[in-house]
């Protein structure tokens, strides 16, 4: 069957993880996604190995579908190779350090100048201005996006999330502006830069905190555990943050991950009370309405936690969800792995691999009814330069043997 991206060629100049999170998932979507790389190979084929003289996972799991060239850019003949595979590409992808590529002379009026149609598409960590040239990690982009600030429980310190919203968070929202600019391409004809921010994103992803920030002008957030208001939005623990109050409240036997997340809906309060074994508050004018509950939701999640406790996680879950009443198990990454329904679900996969062997890795969260998204290993180091600089570019033999003498392959 066909592939939403078929016929797109992407060079992929990414490497680590919010780039080569977003050039997998033009990969899954069915671009031909040219994986670029030094002749040593992206730096994450070596880090936190599990297995000697094998592709690592933080590899592995961020560079399905793509195929893999090396290539010496800063040589002569590397240097006209890339403007070679620059002519053949519809979108080029990089997170260099900014001004990296300018400085090898591809500056984008040069590779526009190649390809008129290519979308030049960069990950950076900041935006323009003072924060410009610093550099940028996942958890530097948390923490100067607004997430640190507001994670965590008001009596401890800024907490990163496990969610790797610097990284893979900036991968997503550049695959919306690349696809973004391929559509407007169809009309203009012509490519375009295509710029993404790791800090703006996870801002971005954190609006909801601005909102509060804003309100907290008209006074206390009422929706919030917290006892005291400064004039900043404080951590708040695992409150909602939404307009439902939510909180994780303990199940049997009580492990570290032996809790269910609950939403008090008005239509299921009464059950929830029901449940605990206090029907009267279904009707009590001191806790019938989110109104009346609003100010003593701490002890509303306690009576809940009271009736969980004694009861296993699964169980839990089973008569929330007989009650329709919103509630999630807090799922660890071993049960995740091992879930029958995300399995199914092709979101939680194995792949071959021929170095490692079998491996779990995520699949396309994006589910296209007429483009349905396989997943296949990655590559390994220079696995298609025979493919792509001799099928594809035309190099002979013995071209291809002297550029890898030469170390420019």
């Amino acid at each position: 069957m066909a592939k939403a991206l078929d016929g797109v060629r992407v060079l992929d100049m990414t490497h680590v993880q919010s780039g080569p999170s977003a050039t997998q998932i033009l990969a899954w979507l069915g671009a031909d996604v040219v994986k670029l790389e030094a002749p040593t190979g992206d730096i994450t084929r070596r880090q936190l190995r599990d297995v000697p003289d094998a592709d690592s996972l933080y590899f592995t799991m961020l560079n399905s579908n793509k195929r893999s060239v090396t290539l010496n850019t800063k040589s002569e003949q590397g240097k006209r190779i890339f403007l070679d595979l620059v002519r053949g590409s519809d979108v080029l992808v990089e997170n260099f350090a900014p001004g990296a590529l300018d400085r090898m002379g591809f500056t984008w009026e040069v590779l526009h100048e190649a390809n008129p149609k290519l979308v030049y598409a960069s990950i950076k960590g900041f935006g323009p201005g003072a924060y410009a040239d610093f550099k940028a990690y996942e958890v530097i982009a948390q923490a100067m996006g607004g997430s640190m600030s507001t994670t965590g429980f008001d009596t401890g310190p800024p907490l990163a999330t496990g969610a790797q919203i610097g990284d893979s968070g900036t991968g997503m929202h550049l695959v919306a502006g690349v696809l973004a600019a391929l559509l407007q391409r169809t009309r203009t004809g012509l490519g375009q830069r295509v710029e993404v921010a790791m800090q703006e994103a996870v801002l971005n992803l954190c609006r909801v905190k601005l909102r509060d920030q804003q309100r907290l002008a008209h006074g206390p957030l009422a929706e919030y555990p917290n006892d005291e208001f400064g004039d900043e939005v404080p951590r708040s623990g695992n409150a909602s943050g939404g307009g439902q109050p939510g909180w994780a409240v303990r199940t049997a036997p009580g492990g570290p991950n032996d809790y269910v997340y609950v939403i008090i809906q008005p239509p299921g309060w009464p059950h929830l009370a029901e449940l605990v074994g206090r029907p009267e508050l279904a009707t009590d004018p001191e806790w019938a309405t989110p109104e009346a509950r609003l100010d003593k939701l701490d002890k509303a999640f306690s009576l809940i936690e009271e009736w969980s406790s004694k009861l296993p996680k699964w169980e839990v879950l089973a008569r929330l969800n007989e009650r329709n009443i919103p509630c999630g198990p807090i799922l660890s990454t071993r049960e995740i792995i091992q879930d029958e329904t995300l399995r199914a679900s092709g979101i939680v996969t194995d792949v071959e691999h021929p170095q490692r062997g079998s491996y779990t890795t995520v699949g396309l969260p994006i589910r296209l009814s007429d483009s349905p998204a396989d997943v296949r290993r990655s590559p390994l180091l220079g696995e298609h330069n025979t493919e792509i600089y001799g099928g594809e570019l035309g190099l002979s033999d013995g071209e291809l043997a002297d550029l890898a003498a030469n170390g420019v392959i």
